[in-house]
């Protein structure tokens, strides 16, 4: 999948034009969606010297981007195209209900992941605590714990 990812207030807390502080799991979970095969691509408001400093902080932290601000590293910007990235995936702060944070973006994008982990999860707890467990997350299947 391409995936593109904004840079203020997702993966660093929205300091602009300083770089604010990584994000809880942000770098972690990049590298394992690159680690997975994903191409990354830094899809950002910033330009210029600004632009160059997030792009180093992220080579700092041990991300790469398959392109920054482009749909493919080779693409030349003029009038004639749209501005708008070709991705399969946008992960922006500013998704209508804000950011849900790189943990529950990890959930997402893994769904058959979480629910291998919750059944193993599952397999540990005793019996008697099972059929209490169930009985909660039937009533709240949305809960993650």
């Amino acid at each position: 999948m391409k995936i593109a990812v904004d840079f203020d207030g997702t993966i660093v807390d929205h300091e602009y034009p300083q770089i604010g502080k990584p994000k809880l799991f942000a770098f972690e979970t990049l590298k394992a969606l690159q680690k997975r095969g994903d191409l990354l691509i830094l899809w950002t408001f910033r330009n210029g010297k600004e632009l160059d400093e997030a792009i180093g902080f992220c080579k700092k932290n041990g991300i790469e981007f398959y392109a920054v601000n482009k749909s493919y590293p080779e693409e030349i910007f003029d009038n004639s195209i749209s501005r708008k990235i070709d991705a399969d995936i946008y992960i922006d702060d500013r998704n209508i209900g804000g950011f849900p944070g790189w943990s529950s973006i990890w959930q997402i994008l893994n769904p058959e992941q979480y629910t291998n982990d919750i059944k193993i999860q599952m397999e540990k707890i005793p019996k008697r605590k099972k059929f209490t467990w169930n009985l909660f997350r039937r009533k709240n299947k949305y809960l993650l714990f």
